[in-house]
């Protein structure tokens, strides 16, 4: 029983370090000059590039993957790519702030996917949990709405982008029953960034020429918000419903607040860090509350043969 709990508490810590990671996201984003898609194609690129070594071990299953199984990855890679795209592009019209709180839409559209593909139960302690965290959200992001000019259209654009996320995650759960963590993630990022690429070669964004400083951010961002981000959050579905894997986002408009009030300069009120409070109180509950005892077992198992592994309800 203590080892469980051990276990336990590791994944509740890596949730949270994914929350700090994608929060970082939003801050190289509004440092680079390059063109939104290209930012997102060479950081999933890169991405794959430093999961490349690893292939080997897992080439087996990359290779035994049925036709369903590919057209669901080809499914959520698109969602992803349109994710980066919409959400990414709504950093240049909007507020860090503004931008994030609209992704606190990301749990509900999600809880709703997954009662009606997964039967997901939910009792009452959730809805409060979720409920409160979507309010510090708001509070966090209120003042800085406009509903005019381009802070409007980058609104809009984050909450299209939240949708595409949201399916991308839905899809998620359902492949990561019986496909491990590193394959999922290293076909959808590939996905993705081809779908990026053809994108950007139909706009005529230029594939070169860029700075060695905005190399560095493509870099960072597949390294800290891709892998210790995005690709945490799906190793985590082996462990967590995706409802309760995308509660993370509600945190990501604290930190990334946060980040922005520190390195970008963005103003930061003392209502909304205090919101900030309010959000993790929120996501506490919904986790503390909404949990069953974690069955800490391997998706390797499935690899092995040994049969897919259902998502846990947490």
């Amino acid at each position: 029983m203590t080892s469980l709990n051990r276990a336990g508490r590791s994944i509740y810590l890596l949730f949270f370090v994914g929350i700090i990671a994608i929060s970082f996201s939003s801050i190289f984003v509004r440092w680079s000059t390059a063109d939104v898609a290209v930012i997102a194609m060479y950081r999933l690129f890169l991405t794959n590039l430093l999961m490349l070594p690893f292939v080997w071990k897992y080439r087996h299953e990359m290779m035994r993957l049925s036709l369903r199984q590919w057209g669901l990855l080809l499914a959520s890679g698109v969602m992803l790519a349109l994710h980066f795209l919409l959400w990414m592009g709504s950093l240049r019209l909007t507020s860090v702030a503004s931008s994030t709180v609209i992704l606190a839409l990301e749990p509900i559209l999600i809880l709703a996917g997954s009662v009606w593909l997964f039967k997901a139960k939910i009792n009452r302690m959730m809805i409060i949990g979720m409920g409160i965290a979507l309010l510090g959200s708001i509070v966090i992001g209120a003042g800085d709405f406009q509903l005019a000019g381009t802070a409007l259209q980058g609104d809009v654009l984050s909450l299209l982008g939240t949708i595409a996320v949201a399916v991308h995650m839905l899809l998620g759960q359902f492949l990561r029953a019986g496909l491990s963590a590193f394959s999922y993630n290293f076909w959808v990022f590939f996905v993705a960034a081809c779908t990026l690429a053809v994108y950007n070669l139909i706009m005529g964004h230029p594939f070169g020429g860029y700075a060695a400083s905005e190399w560095g951010i493509f870099l960072l961002l597949a390294i800290v918000p891709t892998i210790f981000g995005h690709y945490l959050f799906n190793w985590l579905l082996q462990y967590m419903n995706a409802t309760t894997v995308s509660m993370g986002v509600l945190g990501e408009p604290v930190f990334s607040s946060l980040l922005a009030w520190m390195l970008l300069g963005e103003s930061l009120s003392a209502l909304q860090m205090s919101a900030g409070v309010v959000i993790i109180f929120g996501v506490w509950i919904f986790i503390r509350y909404g949990k069953t005892k974690p069955q800490i077992a391997s998706t390797e198992a499935s690899v092995a043969g040994k049969g897919p592994i259902e998502p846990t309800t947490v």
